[in-house]
């Protein structure tokens, strides 16, 4: 059997098809063109004005939210059946490891911890991980994950990413510095 040019580009493009659908596949594809975000323009910015959230500690104790107020903090939205929350896991463990004295780390998940944990011990991950006991604030709610927002020690937020990104890049790691050495400003 002679194939023709269709023929084999018709193959090719069920193949390459098939593998963005393989779980694996796609996870590294996610990874490949996902790019680090960038910070909100200033005039866009908006500021978090109500701290009151109270998260269930999973593999960490519980926080009430108003205990991060005057600090830099991730916060990130995500599961572990989600391929491009998977897809960005690495960079954010990278971060993790080299910022976690300086920066409070929030990861939000609705799942269980017997789930997550069995994905963290496959993935060696050992990020701080939470449930939600009360209504999230308004700014951080998003109806896709995984979602990430980044405040300063104002509660300004300064970057709020729906989707997967790089946030081991240097353009991020440069952002955390210039907010961990970021006076707070006084409220009367």
């Amino acid at each position: 059997m002679k194939l023709n040019r269709k023929t084999i580009t018709n193959i090719i493009f069920v193949v390459i098809i098939g593998l963005l659908l393989y779980p694996p596949t796609k996870v590294y594809f996610i990874r490949l063109i996902s790019f680090a975000p960038s910070a909100i323009q200033e005039e866009k910015r908006e500021q978090l004005n109500d701290y009151t959230w109270s998260l269930k500690g999973l593999n960490t104790a519980n926080i009430d939210f108003n205990a991060l107020k005057n600090k830099v903090v991730f916060v990130n939205f995500w599961a572990t059946w989600c391929p491009p929350c998977i897809a960005e896991m690495p960079s954010i463990q990278k971060l993790y490891d080299d910022y976690k004295d300086k920066v409070e780390f929030v990861f939000v998940s609705n799942e269980n911890w017997t789930t997550i944990e069995s994905f963290y011990k496959e993935k060696e991950y050992n990020l701080p991980t939470y449930n939600i006991l009360s209504r999230t604030p308004d700014q951080l709610v998003s109806n896709s994950i995984p979602a990430t927002f980044i405040l300063d020690k104002n509660g300004t937020i300064m970057v709020d990413k729906r989707g997967p990104a790089d946030w081991s890049s240097q353009s991020i790691r440069e952002l955390l510095d210039k907010l961990i050495e970021q006076k707070t400003q006084s409220t009367m």
